[in-house]
């Protein structure tokens, strides 16, 4: 019996230690030298210490000031301690540590006591959290803040801000402050706030001077609308080069459609109908790497690259010496049978996959735009499909100047008989000449797929295109191929706005024949005896 008045006063020593170590941790953290002034019954003295919180740059200050604000940040009564009511119904409230944010468990209600503010410190602290993202020393959090800010700012804001500014060494964030202060100054009708919204193109900024127009003030409304004819301007402008870029990136599936189709079109002569489905093959095998690899569709774009390829290639060697291998010299008859191996591929593909859509994903790095400015950004997919045209327009230049490969290929466009009184194997040259231009459909195909759905009719919406871009580019012209692709997207890009989209495909074709008619081989003519007979 002796032993348990022992245990019991062991137990509460115990107690009391650890109460004195988390006593002296919590004296130890300048967070509690922080909080401290926040307990006193002046709003003058609890300004003060808001402001200090402020200025301190501690890491919890967002949540404590919030916690301020809601009415959650509480003190416990007997210990000190402070802490943060995540709910406050009930008796009972679950609370954590503020300094910590340790799970203190459920703490009565009457056991705290609430750190009370007024109606000018509640505006204090909203200002406070509007500026505190300002302070951290991530650049671009700055940037997203000050952004946030613009058409927010209110008066109890503009000494913070002011005081922000004139620290802020990031040139970006202090121009959208400064946008944001004149915002505000021009909402309470202040002339010279104009001059530092003029030639912005945020759309918070074009609102607030074109509430300005519409001023009583004569010399407001005038330089309001000054500065809203120099912002329409530079958004004029803004709209044609993102007008430009659409139709550069059109243009490059249309160059990556029809490169490959000018190959087997120079070299053969054949007229190949089923090249919009060797695009098709391409776009289903993207999809079908990302079903082998599901999760990763950035590592299943990259395989899809040299697997498209390489499955269009044997498709059009399989076409090459199963059909148009018999019917040389005879294009009527090439262009009825590769339109039939057409509607055989777009079949089996609704038989053994499926008729309806599937859809690629696009990895993290292709998602979102690139912000040139607040009235122009650029769609990263588009970008990277652009890109990807050039580096294949690249490499195949490269194989048709730099290889035995693309030797033969030339000699054997220009004059046929010739280049196999030199010993060259025609026929093998068409069959490698068939795959490259199949493998490069089916590459046009991986990109398509970043675009829009992947369907067995999606060869057939690029088909009739990428003829229209070899004919004016000049048949078997790699640099004609480019100019005229990237050309063609550009014209329809800009007739469709005001044309239609039908309308403009028939002034692109009715331009085309007329073209044709001036100069019958294209842009970029074909040189060779092949080429005048």
């Amino acid at each position: 019996m002796r032993m348990l008045p022992r245990c019991l006063s062991g137990l509460l020593c115990l107690c009391l230690l650890l109460g004195l170590s988390l006593a002296a941790q919590a004296q130890d953290d300048p967070g509690q030298a922080l909080l401290e002034p926040l307990d006193t019954a002046s709003y003058t003295d609890k300004g003060e210490a808001i402001e200090a919180i402020i200025d301190s740059g501690d890491p919890r200050s967002r949540r404590w000031l919030e916690a301020l604000l809601g009415g959650k940040l509480q003190r416990h009564k007997e210990t000190g301690q402070f802490v943060v009511v995540l709910e406050n119904r009930g008796r009972h409230w679950p609370v954590v540590d503020a300094l910590t944010g340790e799970d203190l468990g459920e703490m009565s209600r009457r056991e705290l006591d609430r750190i009370g503010i007024n109606n000018a410190l509640r505006g204090q602290l909203q200002s406070a959290l509007a500026v505190l993202d300002l302070r951290v020393d991530d650049v671009g959090a700055r940037r997203e803040a000050a952004r946030d800010l613009l058409g927010q700012v209110d008066e109890a804001m503009v000494a913070p801000l002011e005081g922000v500014l004139e620290d802020e060494g990031d040139a970006e964030v202090a121009r959208l402050l400064a946008q944001g202060l004149a915002i505000h100054r021009l909402e309470q009708g202040q002339v010279a706030a104009v001059e530092a919204l003029a030639g912005s193109l945020n759309g918070e900024a074009r609102a607030a001077l074109s509430s300005a127009a519409r001023s009583d003030d004569p010399a407001l409304a005038q330089a309001a609308n000054v500065a809203l004819a120099d912002i329409e301007q530079k958004l004029r402008l803004n709209r044609g080069l993102e007008t430009l870029y659409f139709g550069l990136s059109l243009g490059s599936v249309l160059v990556l459609a029809a490169i490959g189709l000018a190959i087997t079109f120079g070299v053969m002569g054949v007229i190949n109908m089923a090249h919009g489905e060797l695009m098709m093959l391409g776009a289903y095998t993207t999809w079908a790497m990302q079903q082998l690899l599901p999760g990763q569709p950035g590592l299943a774009l990259l395989l899809a690259i040299p697997a498209g390829f390489l499955v269009a290639a044997l498709a059009g060697i399989a076409i090459e010496r199963g059909v148009i291998q018999f019917l040389k010299g005879r294009p009527l008859e090439t262009l009825l049978a590769t339109f039939g191996v057409s509607l055989i591929l777009q079949q089996l593909v609704r038989t053994v996959i499926s008729p309806l859509n599937r859809t690629v994903v696009s990895p993290e790095w292709m998602s979102g735009s690139l912000m040139i400015n607040e009235g122009l950004s650029l769609t990263l997919n588009r970008l990277f499909v652009l890109g990807f045209a050039l580096l294949v327009f690249a490499g195949l230049w490269l194989v048709m100047r730099r290889t035995r490969l693309g030797l033969e290929v030339r000699a054997v466009t220009q004059n046929r008989a010739m280049a196999r009184s030199m010993g060259i194997r025609a026929t093998r040259v068409d069959i490698m000449t068939f795959a490259l231009g199949s493998g490069v459909a089916g590459l046009a195909g991986v990109a398509l797929s970043q675009l829009t759905n992947v369907g067995p009719n999606l060869g057939q919406n690029y088909i009739i295109d990428s003829f229209m871009v070899v004919v004016f580019g000049g048949v078997g012209n790699l640099w004609g191929t480019l100019v005229a692709g990237l050309s063609l997207g550009v014209i329809n890009q800009v007739l469709e706005p005001w044309a239609g989209a039908v309308l403009a495909k028939i002034l692109v074709l009715v331009f085309i024949i007329l073209f044709i008619q001036k100069r019958p081989r294209g842009l970029f003519p074909q040189k060779g005896r092949a080429a005048e007979g």
